[in-house]
């Protein structure tokens, strides 16, 4: 995306979705008090902690703390990316997202293209069926054991001998139609030199798949975008895809995705194969959690939103030379987007084997006893870089380390790459403490030292004032739940030159409060759904008040912000104070100086 949705859009689709309504129809709730409930979709439990809250217009579990609004729900629990989730509101909501969001090739997309694509498709499946040349085809899904069922499920269809059929039948003379079908790559235009000779039709068109089997491939919403289409005697190409266009990227489409996520609700592993039909096999044989990349190796787009959707991603590959290499590419695009708590695994294949077959052979249970033999991302890493070196040597383990560098500097902080340095450190037999330098990273252990003052107390019971309560978080906390306290809040700019932390986003809450006190909970989290914050906000939204009372809940606001206010003057106070004995005050300092100082006094 080349833009962002605008906030106010997003507020426009809060403010009209209602989130109970939204989370009901996927999930019974039933009322409790004040408040919906039902067992947490996100974690197993029997008794329900599943908060829904139609004022706040904000969800929370009680058990393992997931919360957020409806863009946060759908992002959760159908797998979707924030701008998928705001689409799929907007839908429900009879809206069109602002075209000023997108990139100027989305922009250009338009219904008529995808409903086009989805007629294409419903004339394909047709003729599987009923074409009199549809025999071959017929036979070969047969002989590839794949149910009428299946079939189905995939959508799979024929496209028919002959260069006009889909220029023809869809396009039906329409200049519209038939524009919006080469755009979408399902015509090609006839050269100026006499390509497609044997076309005697007068029209510049052709149609691009002729005599094939055909594999839709549809986006996260059922939408068909391209096709790939295997063909059935000796031609050539074996499988023929459709071109790059506005609606289909390769980069970022993955095959079999749809109907992935149309089968199962939860997704604990999803594998990657190469090709379409190992897709199709697979789930025949009840494996229906296979994608596969369409002609281009995998992505770091692809593993993004895998990784959305499940922890660990298994690659399926050939075990020969060119099976390895394809491998080492998906590692290397992984390496950037593993965050905490994922996972990615290499499976290669005995040769003369390929999904399909080894389902086929060894059924279900079988397949998936060699899916837990893969290797494991630090095996296959470390065990294609040691066959580059003698490990016996100095010199080999030395070029160990120089091999892995620049890869290990991709890997995102956290438990993964301090794992991946401490197996190096163990493979080349050299000390953790000395290995971080040589690798340029910064251990977790140095930097956390470096920033503790001279006198931290390690023991948290031995130092009292950790425990003590943030002001800051304690205002945050109110406005959250109760916005309209901003209304009399005064000046948020005070605030803002005050040395404490979080006292920024404070600042800008209450700033957006003031500008529209009737924001729900929901709607106020909106504006940092994309941010590193909106965790932090998110449990403050549903964090237990002390008092419930709405005017004790006040005067407690109040005094809060007179506590910030205190503390600002101290802080100025020393300022001035500091600057008076190092290089004297200006007038209006000196001014300040002495209204502070009676103010401090009084106080």
């Amino acid at each position: 995306m080349a833009g962002t949705i605008p906030r106010e859009f997003i507020d426009e689709v809060l403010a009209y979705t209602d989130i109970v309504e939204l989370i009901d129809s996927r999930i019974p709730l039933k009322r409790s008090g004040a408040n919906h409930m039902a067992c947490c979709p996100f974690h197993g439990e029997k008794t329900p902690s599943f908060s829904v809250s139609q004022p706040r217009q904000f969800y929370h579990c009680f058990g393992c703390g997931v919360s957020g609004d409806a863009i946060r729900f759908l992002m959760e629990y159908e797998h979707l990316s924030f701008v998928e989730a705001v689409e799929e509101l907007a839908q429900m909501a009879g809206k069109q997202v602002p075209k000023i969001a997108y990139s100027n090739d989305t922009a250009k997309q338009t219904p008529e293209q995808f409903e086009l694509l989805d007629q294409v498709a419903s004339y394909y499946q047709y003729q599987i069926n009923h074409h009199n040349q549809a025999q071959p085809v017929q036979d070969y899904v047969k002989k590839r054991g794949l149910s009428p069922e299946i079939v189905k499920t995939f959508a799979l269809g024929f496209s028919p001998p002959g260069w006009d059929n889909v220029l023809n039948v869809i396009g039906a003379g329409d200049q519209q139609k038939i524009q919006a079908l080469f755009d979408t790559g399902m015509l090609i235009k006839r050269d100026e030199d006499g390509a497609a000779q044997t076309y005697s039709n007068k029209s510049p068109y052709y149609d691009r798949f002729r005599e094939r089997l055909m594999f839709p491939i549809r986006d996260r919403r059922g939408r068909t975008i391209a096709f790939g289409g295997r063909i059935l005697g000796d031609g050539k190409p074996k499988y023929l895809n459709s071109p790059e266009t506005r609606l289909f990227h390769k980069g970022q489409e993955l095959y079999g995705l749809f109907e992935l996520k149309q089968a199962l609700r939860k997704i604990d592993k999803i594998l990657v194969v190469e090709g379409y039909m190992d897709v199709v096999s697979l789930a025949q044989f009840d494996v229906n959690y296979s994608v596969a990349t369409l002609g281009t190796a995998t992505t770091a787009e692809h593993l993004q939103k895998l990784f959305r959707l499940c922890d660990e991603v298994f690659f399926c590959f050939d075990g020969d030379r060119a099976g390895r290499d394809a491998a080492w590419r998906a590692m290397n695009n992984a390496l950037p987007v593993i965050t905490p708590g994922k996972q990615a695994r290499f499976m290669f294949l005995p040769d003369g084997e390929d999904p399909d077959t080894l389902v086929r052979a060894k059924g279900k249970t079988g397949f998936e006893a060699e899916m837990a033999k893969a290797m494991t991302f630090s095996e296959f890493f470390f065990d294609n870089l040691m066959k580059q070196v003698n490990m016996d040597s100095l010199d080999g383990r030395s070029k160990l380390i120089d091999l892995s560098k620049p890869y290990l500097k991709q890997i995102q902080e956290g438990a993964f790459l301090t794992l991946m340095i401490a197996r190096l450190s163990e493979l080349a037999d050299i000390d953790k403490v000395t290995l971080f330098p040589l690798l340029g990273i910064k251990s977790a252990q140095s930097e956390n030292s470096q920033k503790l003052p001279k006198n931290h107390v390690a023991n948290s019971s031995l130092n009292p004032m950790r425990q003590a309560p943030s002001p800051v978080k304690k205002a945050i906390t109110y406005l959250l739940q109760y916005p309209g306290l901003a209304e009399k809040a005064g000046d948020p700019g005070r605030f803002l030159s005050l040395e404490l932390e979080n006292i920024s986003l404070f600042v800008q809450l209450l700033d957006l409060l003031q500008n529209d006190p009737h924001l729900t909970t929901a709607r106020i989290l909106a504006n940092w759904q994309n941010s590193t914050q909106h965790q932090y906000l998110a449990k403050l939204a549903v964090e237990p008040l002390l008092i419930t009372d709405e005017e004790a809940i006040s005067c407690e606001f109040n005094e809060t912000l007179q506590l910030l206010a205190r503390q600002y003057q101290q802080q100025r106070f020393s300022q001035l104070q500091r600057k008076e004995r190092n290089q004297g005050l200006e007038p209006l300092e000196k001014q300040e100086y002495v209204q502070l100082l009676l103010s401090i006094k009084s106080n």
